[in-house]
């Protein structure tokens, strides 16, 4: 059986602006959804399957997200002094989740329905694959707008295109992130290098996912939940 990833990223980093004056004074992982920070909802994910490190990038408000992930047993990779986006910040953090491939997880999104990284672990096929994404039909999603991110072959393999929404988790292999000569870059620029190589996948999610992205993205989720 094919060892799955045993480390997690949380990109926790942003600044959050389309939050608008909710992130003033507050990281956007750290507003709370049906009474629990976003960034909670995400570790509860990640808690059912007990990985051997779970790391997570900070920046915007660090000193809060410091004291609330701290107790929690979740390692810190520090973005100082500027932000490295996706794929700098999952670089940077490479010494600290000391495996490949890795899940990485965005904290602004709720889940409703199975574990989105236990289905991902357990489809997840390294012989085929570098990296697989989990994707949401776009008539799954709510609070999210636009055509979709990617389209799916009957393999599974993706393409830019309409009809499914990334929505934030996958499973990656990090080795290609050292080709890239700047400190700070998007996790696309690889997503394209792979796709180049017909080496990037997606699964489509079964349930619903809800983009906690603008303010009026907090009801609809809390409404998700309760219709749970």
């Amino acid at each position: 059986m094919t060892q799955p990833p045993q480390a997690i990223m949380l990109f926790a980093a942003g600044f959050g602006t389309r939050m608008g004056p909710l992130t003033k004074n507050q990281p956007k992982p750290l507003i709370k959804v049906a009474g629990k920070p976003l960034i909670d909802h995400a570790l509860q994910h990640v808690n059912d399957l007990s990985p051997r490190r779970v790391v997570a990038n900070l920046h915007y408000h660090a000193d809060q997200l410091e004291s609330h992930l701290v107790p929690k047993g979740v390692l810190l990779s520090m973005e100082k002094p500027e932000i490295l986006e996706t794929g700098g910040g999952l670089r940077a953090a490479l010494p600290l989740l000391d495996t490949d491939p890795v899940f990485t997880m965005n904290a602004d999104a709720i889940w409703a329905g199975p574990n989105p990284l236990t289905l991902l672990q357990n489809s997840w096929d390294p012989q085929r694959m570098d990296a697989l994404l989990m994707c949401v039909p776009i008539g799954q999603t709510i609070g999210h707008a636009g055509p979709g991110d990617f389209t799916a072959d009957d393999d599974g393999r993706i393409t830019r295109g309409p009809g499914l929404v990334y929505g934030g988790v996958q499973i990656l292999k990090t080795d290609g992130l050292q080709e890239f000569p700047q400190k700070a870059f998007s996790l696309n620029l690889l997503w394209n290098r792979m796709h180049d190589q017909r080496r990037l996948f997606a699964l489509e999610y079964p349930g619903r996912w809800c983009d906690v992205g603008r303010p009026e993205g907090i009801a609809l989720a809390e409404a998700l939940l309760a219709d749970v």
